[in-house]
Order: structure tokens, then sequence, then C-alpha cells
């Protein structure tokens, strides 16, 4: 193991700025290999420079399938770099590998895809819905900000080094069961807001007084019962039917066309 110290922030840096190269040769072999490979080749030249067989191995094991969150690599790519440059054992460095691109996807899907971004997607729609700018400005804020943290956490795995595999094996079920029941919560409440669902159809009592179905049954008795409804049943078709959510999406255009021409909805 050796002590010397050979790459600058700037090279963690660069890192972590090239690790947004991570699904550039993406394929169903390898999956990310390609560009995880690309993103730590300069940094594996600097540390290896004049020594082949140890870059040649090294490479070997990062052309290895991998597949990770793509905004949470450079915390796996700074880590793994860390033990390259202190010259630990390569089945060590392997095997971290192996062992932490599953929790931090994990992590990363609960956090971004399923709590983040459903939520700033929400807020932005809402002031892009009322004629205001600041909707695609803030989404777009975000997720340049998103993007920037990839140097954040390269530059926080590098300095862990060993001592990050005992945090994320302590934090990472709990971290990402928060965010995804904070996800979900979001998308309910989503589902309430942005799908509306209105039945026009009156049922006559007698020849003076009639009952609207939306507004006296659906409205008063159960609220957003249509709009739910009609979520888990794109769910069901999409989960357990394995439907092609393009070909859902038109039978959905085309139902709310039909029903809107016969006067139902």
């Amino acid at each position: 193991m050796k002590e010397s110290k050979v790459l600058l922030k700037s090279d963690i840096t660069r890192l972590g700025v090239i690790s947004s190269f991570l699904q550039a040769s993406f394929n169903y072999e390898r999956m990310q290999a390609g560009g995880f490979t690309l993103a730590m080749l300069p940094a594996l030249r600097k540390i290896y420079q004049g020594d082949k067989a140890k870059l040649a191995a090294a490479m070997k094991d990062n052309l290895e399938f991998i597949n990770t969150h793509p905004n949470l690599v450079g915390f796996l790519m700074g880590l793994l770099i860390s033990l390259e440059e202190n010259g630990e054992d390569r089945s060590l460095i392997k095997g971290l590998k192996v062992a932490l691109f599953g929790p931090l996807a994990g992590i990363g899907d609960a956090i971004f895809w399923f709590t983040l971004l459903p939520i700033v997607a929400g807020i932005s729609a809402s002031f892009a819905l009322q004629g205001s700018v600041i909707g695609p400005v803030l989404f777009f804020a975000v997720y340049l900000t998103v993007f920037a943290l990839r140097i954040a956490w390269t530059h926080l795995g590098y300095n862990l080094g060993l001592n990050a595999l005992e945090k994320i094996k302590d934090s990472s079920r709990t971290i990402a069961k928060a965010a995804t029941i904070l996800g979900v919560t979001v998308i309910g409440g989503l589902i309430a807001s942005y799908i509306h669902i209105e039945v026009l159809s009156e049922i006559a009592i007698n020849a003076e007084h009639s009952v609207s179905l939306q507004k006296d049954f659906f409205d008063k008795i159960f609220p957003n019962l249509l709009p739910m409804s009609y979520a888990l049943f794109m769910l069901y078709l999409l989960k357990r039917r394995k439907m092609n959510p393009s070909l859902l999406i038109l039978a959905t255009f085309a139902a709310a066309i039909f029903f809107s021409f016969v006067g139902v909805l």
C-alpha cells in the first residue's frame, strides 16, 4: 500500500465531470461499463503512468458489468480511484465496486426519480399552467444543480475512501425506504391534482329534480374516486398485463374524446 498522492483536486473534479458520459456506450452485455471506464481512464493513467500491466488490469476490472445511478456514480468512482491510488489489492477494489453499485442505484432511484424530480416537475408544471416562466426555469435550475452535484459526490467518495463502505451499508436501506415513501405520497397527491374526470350524466328524480352523479355523488361521497380508479387501472395494465405505455396513452386520448362526444364526460 503506497502513501504518496498523485491525484490533484482538479483530477477528481475532472472525474466528476466526465462521469456524465456513464451511459455513452450503454449496451445490454456490460450496461454502463464503457462509460465508466472512459471516466476513470485519465486518473488511472496518472496513477499507473509507466506501468502498463497494472493499468491494463484496472481497465479490465472497470470494463466488467455495472449498472448504477448516473447522478451518484461519481461517489463510487471517487471511492474506487482513492483505493487505486493507495495501491489496494485488486480483489478488494473489484469486490467493492460489485458490492456498492447496486445499493447506490437503489438510493439514487428513490431520491431522484421517485422523489425529487416528481415533486419539482409538479411544482414547475403548476407555474407553467399559469403561464409563468418560473416553471421551466425552476425545473432547469434543479436539474442543473443535480448535475453539478456529481462533482461534489466524486470528491466525497475520494475523501472518504474505505470509511465509506460501512456508512453506505448502514444507511442505504433507511434512505431508500424513506425517500420512496415520500415519493409515493407526492405522486398520490399529483394524481388527485392533475387527473380530472367529471361525469356529466344526471339521474332524474322527478320532472323538477335531478341528481348530478359528479356533484352529488362523486364529489360529496367519494371525492377523487374516478381519478384514483383510473390511475390504478392503468397501473394494473402496465404491471400485470404488460401493456405498452404508448398504447395506453393513445387509448386514454381516444376514450376521452369518445366519452366527451357522447356527453358522458
